[in-house]
């Protein structure tokens, strides 16, 4: 019983510890404040802009007001009327690109893995289609500085599963990665619900029937599925419900169009059961991860299901996989005609977003078909791309100026950032700890 207790204590006060440690590192660094509205017209000039659909303008001049583009032309082909702007700025020498859209992410749901208390990703339970990952997204994380600060300038945010899949983890939402709070936040509003599909790999088992009961097992998760969305359907045909149910009424957008669902699988048989199960409630959907998605790539393009690659930068899934796979699966993706994204999942890893698509250009892709995969493409996925992804006359004004290539680690350095026309401050804690530090021992700051 003391030998409890003394545990107990142990454990208090290393919690307590943590939580001041973690308080004393932020203590001295505050996240930059969030853009004001833009209301001076802005023209970037002599930049080489790539648009986001595979176009790039060598000298291009870019210009945009109240948060959206008015101009996007060739600087040496037409006649600009400077007088109209009232900021210009040369960024000669400079890239711009359409800032970068990260999919399947947690971002600002998780601040420190170690600290439970942090972590709001997934709710208890495994159906939970009601679930908004809006409402719990964290404004003032600090990990959003520093994936804003390599390009990253909206993201979806998707609630996890608290357990093992079949789970309707609950709905994703869109944001723009500088705001107040949530409600600034919110680019586009619980427009995804996320399905974890159930396992349907065969493991080998020395107990007698032991793959039996897998298969058994798999069959009795897929059933449940097909009730809970066979009553979602019915209760979505009900103009005026007798009894609302708040977990039915999330998932009414499903049959209506308003809403995709994301199905999160990866093996060819997972891939076959959800696109049959889809065209059974005539839903739209998603794949997420779909790591054999080439083993049925006639099924996906019949349907035009496209696929959210899960990272490029992983080891392979199986013993019998090719080594390089996942870096050159974008391109076989595209060489077979199916529609996809690169997504990074987890928060602080969506940094390396430009990268990864990166290693895709590395290995087939063409540096716009990589870029498109991070901006016009997760666009077009999440059906915001009226408004952005590319750098087009009418849509929002999000973009950066970089120095170097945005998708080359070795050269990237964004050195302008605007979200909807308002001017981002790039600064981060990891910034300002570089200063910190180089400033003490006299190193000159990089």
């Amino acid at each position: 019983m003391k030998q409890n207790i003394y545990l107990n204590k142990l454990v208090l006060g290393f919690s307590l510890c943590t939580i001041a440690l973690i308080n004393l590192q932020y203590s001295y660094a505050q996240n930059p404040a969030p853009g004001s509205v833009q209301t001076k017209r802005i023209l970037l000039m002599n930049g080489r802009v790539h648009v986001g659909n595979g176009t790039v303008i060598e000298n291009g001049a870019v210009g945009f007001s109240k948060g959206v583009f008015d101009l996007v032309a060739d600087a040496t082909t037409i006649r600009i009327d400077r007088t109209a702007y009232d900021t210009i700025i040369d960024v000669s020498g400079r890239d711009i690109y359409p800032g970068l859209i990260a999919m399947n992410t947690v971002l600002g749901l998780n601040e420190i893995e170690a600290v439970r208390a942090t972590n709001d990703v997934a709710e208890t339970g495994m159906m939970n289609p009601s679930v908004r990952s809006i409402i719990a997204y964290n404004t003032d994380s600090k990990v959003i500085p520093t994936v804003r600060s390599n390009g990253v300038l909206m993201a979806q945010i998707v609630p996890k599963p608290s357990g093992a899949s079949p789970a309707l983890s609950g709905q994703s939402s869109v944001v723009v990665l500088d705001a107040w709070n949530y409600e600034d936040a919110a680019y586009a509003t619980d427009n995804g619900l996320h399905l974890h599909w159930p396992n349907m790999r065969i493991y080998r088992s020395d107990e007698p029937g032991g793959e039996e009961k897998q298969r058994t097992a798999a069959d009795r998760n897929i059933n449940e599925l097909r009730k809970l969305f066979t009553e979602a359907k019915a209760y979505s045909n009900e103009p005026k419900p007798s009894e609302k149910n708040i977990h039915l009424e999330s998932m009414k957008g499903l049959f209506n169009g308003q809403k995709k669902l994301y199905i999160h699988c990866n093996t060819a048989k997972e891939i076959i059961a959800a696109v049959a199960f889809s065209k059974d409630f005539g839903l739209k959907i998603v794949l997420v991860g779909a790591r054999e998605a080439l083993s049925v790539s006639n099924l996906l393009k019949e349907n035009a299901i496209p696929v959210v690659v899960v990272e490029t930068h992983r080891l392979p899934a199986t013993s019998d996989e090719a080594i390089d796979l996942p870096y050159v699966f974008p391109y076989l993706l595209k060489q077979t005609g199916i529609s996809f994204a690169i997504s990074v999942p987890e928060f602080w890893q969506v940094r390396t977003l430009a990268y990864q698509a990166g290693t895709g250009a590395a290995y087939g892709l063409s540096k716009e078909e990589a870029l498109e995969s991070i901006t016009l493409s997760p666009a077009r996925i999440m059906g915001i791309d009226k408004t952005t992804g590319s750098i087009e006359v009418g849509k929002n004004a999000t973009l950066i100026v970089c120095k170097g290539d945005v998708l080359d680690m070795r050269s990237s350095e964004v050195l302008r950032a605007y979200i909807v026309g308002r001017s981002v401050d790039i600064d981060n804690i990891q910034s300002q700890l570089n200063r910190k530090f180089r400033g003490k021992y006299q190193l000159p700051v990089r």
